[in-house]
């Protein structure tokens, strides 16, 4: 490959005592005339590459089809109402609706309506307890920098709104719909420079007023990276408000008895566990916790009294993963994984005491889980599996019995694609599972030989990976690949003890479990090294980053999306010193040493035989600045002694989350058309 030039700086930072090269920092700055000059020749460089690989228009059909197979989800069922989303196969955008009791539907929020390229996007909903409002957040060109809005159900029309500086806030409503709690950042000019995308605070606000007649409720004089959460309990009494430093896993928990002195004390503060919850309407603190328990339990408690010393379990820590639970009149609908497959088990609410299990099709995940807030007798569970868009079911529960109550279009499934679910051992002993996605009539071959194959992992933040419908996976499977998903450490599939077995200086385990995955798929027949590609995004971008520095002769490609890759620098930039806690501070000389271990940008060395990389950044990203990108593929495309390419695809206004479809397809069409050419894969004429 010809690849544009790319100077290199005699920069080096002594840090700890240790010495560190820096030589593409000047791709740091996205502004300066050298980097935009660079960044326009790799698109040229990217697009005379991909636009040429065979099979494009077929497989941009295929994609397409699958694609728009649409997904529905779960309802908020409030006043007689369900608000819920639901994308039909013709839409870029799924579409908040509103289903009014006589069962007539009608569209609330179509993002697609909201501006002429499909760049905006709905970010969040929450439904007033009433139903005859509805709070939203919208945001641009994929900056995720969300502004909220309330709407006026009945009419359309906004009646409080745009609040700025609200992404990642929460929200909930008083009773009657005329004041709500919400998260805002403080104005840019009331904090530090530099640190606008910092310092939360939760506020108390009356509908249609000025913003600044809210009343400050918490978050003054905390840390500026905190997160919060806040619930009212529906008879407007109690109030709970949460605090977290970035992605820590671990939270304060306050109460707040609204008729009361409304004063704000402790339910947990100080402990390293995470707990969330509210109160119902039994007058009891209903709390789901992983306080002594790393797979997660369900407690009540007095609220008056709310203390871990007066919990006591209803649903105690079992060998499944506890993600979650709702009440109905007399049960608790608890959601839970067996090594990353969904479940929804039946307890009676008074005893905690077993009553059954939902009959669920299948290796799926369970899709979110809502029943109805004025309390009844109905759960609705949202479905999917690797091969089956998004469903919804609505569970009676006195009767036992599951109907059908929404489902994506499915305009073209998938063609004989099956999934099966392995475990292997890593480096140090540890079992580890993963899905294997095949076409049915495909088996594994005699060592050395194998199928093109795609690795999947991501191996971080608590974050599990369950069975989901994946059109990229059922395109590339029903071409006759393998495609292949490892529940590495550093997720939840096994509870919170398997997320810090992979977090801090435990991180080398999920890079470890990645090569030992791709080490199982050659030793049981499913690939060759040759025939190997690994795939992963933000943080799963910084692990095929580690693992393609690390062991760069057990893969033939790698596609790194949005990814972290200079660790050393990372909480300098978009929200990355919110994610420290997970990774470790580059200003502890410990930690440090930590980050400098498998830092991607740190360990490309000169005249190695590297994979085929394909980056791809998104221009309006602001969690993970696309600098990582460009850096490390400045420094792969001067070391590397292969003849595989080294390409940056680059997209404007677009971020790090929700896209149209049509940017989806055209995203999916250059990573399975670059997998395909350099694992052999025939995607036909």
């Amino acid at each position: 490959m010809d690849y544009p030039p790319a100077h290199r700086l005699d920069q080096v930072d002594v840090l700890h005592g240790h010495s560190v090269a820096d030589p593409y920092r000047w791709l740091e700055d996205p502004a300066a005339d050298d980097t935009q000059a660079w960044s326009r020749a790799q698109d040229t460089l990217a697009r005379g590459y991909l636009d040429t690989r065979p099979g494009r228009e077929r497989l941009r059909e295929r994609l397409s089809g699958l694609a728009r197979a649409g997904t529905v989800s779960v309802p908020a069922l409030r006043g007689g109402r369900a608000f819920w989303m639901r994308r039909d196969g013709d839409q870029e955008h799924a579409v908040l609706l509103v289903r009014e009791a006589d069962g007539t539907e009608r569209p609330l929020i179509d993002p697609s309506e909201l501006s002429d390229d499909d760049t905006v996007t709905l970010d969040g909903w929450v439904p007033s307890n009433e139903g005859d409002l509805l709070a939203y957040w919208l945001s641009e060109r994929g900056d995720e920098e969300a502004a909220l809005y309330v709407m006026d159900v009945a009419t359309g029309e906004v009646v409080d709104g745009p609040i700025p500086r609200t992404r990642y806030c929460p929200l909930a409503w008083l009773p009657g719909g005329r004041e709500l709690f919400y998260g805002r950042r403080l104005d840019a000019d009331q904090v530090p420079e530099g640190e606008d995308k910092f310092h939360r605070r939760v506020w108390r606000r009356t509908i249609g007023t000025p913003v600044e007649q809210d009343t400050l409720v918490f978050g003054e004089g905390r840390d500026k990276t905190e997160y919060h959460s806040v619930d009212v309990s529906a008879d407007g009494r109690w109030l709970m408000v949460g605090g977290s430093l970035g992605t820590a896993p671990r939270n304060d928990l306050y109460i707040a008895d609204l008729h009361g002195d409304g004063e704000l004390r402790p339910v947990q503060e100080g402990v390293d566990a995470q707990t969330w919850g509210g109160v119902e309407d039994d007058g009891k603190l209903w709390l789901h916790t992983n306080l002594d328990a790393s797979r997660f339990r369900v407690v009540v408690a007095d609220p008056a009294d709310p203390g871990p010393a007066g919990w006591t379990d209803v649903i105690a820590e079992s060998d499944a993963v506890l993600e979650g639970f709702r009440l109905t009149d007399d049960a608790v609908a608890a959601v839970t994984t067996s090594h990353a497959v969904g479940r929804v088990t039946m307890h009676d609410r008074a005893t905690g005491e077993r009553r059954g299990e939902v009959e669920l099709p299948g290796l799926g995940s369970v899709a979110g889980i809502s029943t109805r807030f004025e309390g009844g007798d109905e759960v609705w569970i949202g479905w999917t599996d690797f091969t089956t868009p998004p469903r919804v079911w609505r569970y009676v529960v006195s009767s036992g019995t599951r109907e059908l109550w929404a489902s994506a279009p499915g305009v073209s499934p998938p063609k004989g694609v099956v999934a099966r679910q392995d475990t292997y051992r890593s480096a140090d002993g540890t079992e580890v599972r993963m899905f294997i996605l095949h076409r049915e009539d495909l088996e594994p071959l005699n060592a050395g030989d194998g199928h093109p194959a795609i690795l999947y992992g991501y191996g971080g933040f608590g974050v599990p990976l369950g069975p989901a419908y994946n059109p990229l996976a059922c395109a590339w499977v029903e071409q006759g690949g393998v495609y292949a998903v490892a529940n590495l450490r550093g997720g939840s599939e096994e509870g919170e003890d398997w997320h810090r077995a992979g977090m801090r200086e435990h991180k080398q385990n999920v890079f470890d479990d990645f090569a030992a995955a791709a080490g199982y798929l050659v030793e049981q027949g499913w690939t060759t090294p040759e025939r190997l590609g690994i795939y992963g995004g933000s943080n799963g971008g910084l692990l095929v980053g580690a693992a393609l520095t690390q062991r760069p002769e057990l893969y033939q490609a790698v596609v790194c999306s949005a990814p972290l890759l200079d660790m050393v620098r990372y909480e300098r930039f978009g929200l990355g010193e919110t994610w420290n806690d997970e990774y470790g501070r580059a200003d502890d000389p410990v930690e440090l040493g930590w980050l400098l271990s498998y830092s991607p940008y740190h360990h490309v060395d000169e005249g190695v035989s590297y994979p085929a990389v394909l980056f791809t950044v998104f221009d309006s990203d602001t969690r993970v600045d696309p600098l990582h990108a460009r850096k490390l593929c400045a420094a792969l495309q001067a070391a590397t002694a292969s003849d595989r390419p080294v390409l940056l695809r680059r997209e404007v206004d677009v971020g790090h989350g929700a896209r149209s479809v049509s940017r989806t397809v055209e995203l999916n069409v250059d990573v399975v058309a670059f997998f395909a050419g350099q694992l052999g894969l025939d995607l036909g004429p």
